[in-house]
């Protein structure tokens, strides 16, 4: 899912990229209606919120709800305004969901038949093997993941990696913090890392972001319905967006990354999607942690945006 292609997976973990790492897997929900947070009534391949259970978990509050799958690494699958049923996220596959992802060197393994690198995902493998939940944890607003990955394309449980979540709701924004510890003994080059990947229902189809050089001063935003395969953007103040035909929609806002890599899958039955993921360039070394925070919300672009600012300015 990268620009600069030097990923390799997601395109639709299904679809394959030409390029390099993309972080799509086959989705399945779309959106429908919930009038209090505009939705329009759209066609019936919306998924509403699976009843909590053994593999389902949600915290909310009086703005939002937001569900993670322990079957999936504990990431985050569902997200939600509170007095709504509507998924706005995408978890039709392991490689869906918010969650983390990693590229490393080509090492001979295939996705579907073609080459692929070395890539630890937080939720599984493409085949449908679940990555290893090594605790979670949660209170009414917060909650905690550990994960042992897996490759994508393997399926090997990759244990000289750990994968780390903590999850907080804030009013209406989603606070969201990544820790990734690598212990094996070879060194990867550097290459596009996800930070984090993000699946949406397709009809979050419009993508928003400012990409001019006058970073929050209220400069006009820009808008595109990404193609395929992936498409570099460029997000000056750090945030990007995908609506719907209403103007609503999800908002990810990633401290001091300035580009991402965003595209819309439409295969059929169910396999539509929006993915956008902010973008850091690393390497993945001997005994390299790398953390970094994220933050979610939902509205218009207006109030999107004007959250996040709310954020940079509490920043030191």
């Amino acid at each position: 899912m990268v620009a600069n292609l030097n990923f390799g997976r997601r395109y639709s973990r299904t679809a394959l990229w030409s390029l390099g790492a993309a972080s799509l897997m086959l989705l399945s929900c779309g959106l429908a209606s919930q009038q209090s947070f505009g939705w329009q009534e759209q066609a019936p391949v919306t998924e509403s919120a699976p009843a909590p259970d053994e593999d389902w978990l949600y915290l909310q509050n009086t703005d939002l709800r937001i569900g993670f799958l322990r079957s999936h690494g504990g990431a985050v699958a569902y997200l939600s305004p509170v007095d709504s049923k509507v998924n706005l996220l995408n978890h039709f596959d392991h490689g869906r969901l918010i969650q983390q992802s990693y590229y490393g060197d080509t090492d001979g393994s295939l996705w579907a038949k073609e080459p692929w690198r070395y890539n630890p995902v937080q939720g599984g493998d493409y085949q449908g093997s679940a990555a290893k939940l090594l605790a979670f944890t949660s209170t009414e607003s917060s909650a905690y993941a550990k994960t042992t990955p897996r490759h994508w394309a393997t399926g090997e449980l990759l244990n000289e990696c750990i994968m780390e979540q903590w999850i907080e709701l804030r009013g209406p924004v989603v606070k969201l913090r990544f820790k990734f510890h690598y212990a094996g003994k070879k060194s990867h080059g550097q290459r596009h890392q996800e930070t984090p990947a993000m699946f949406l229902a397709p009809e979050l189809r419009t993508l928003v972001t400012y990409d001019q050089d006058k970073p929050w001063t209220d400069g006009p935003l820009s808008r595109r319905i990404p193609g395929w395969p992936n498409e570099y953007v460029a997000m000056t103040e750090s945030w990007i967006a995908y609506v719907g035909e209403d103007g609503r929609g999800v908002g990810i806002y990633v401290p001091e990354v300035t580009e991402a890599t965003a595209y819309r899958f439409q295969g059929g039955s169910g396999s539509d999607c929006s993915y956008v993921a902010p973008l850091k360039t690393f390497a993945l070394t001997p005994e390299l942690t790398y953390a970094y925070t994220a933050y979610l919300t939902l509205g218009d672009v207006e109030t999107i945006r004007a959250r996040f600012a709310e954020i940079v300015k509490e920043q030191p």
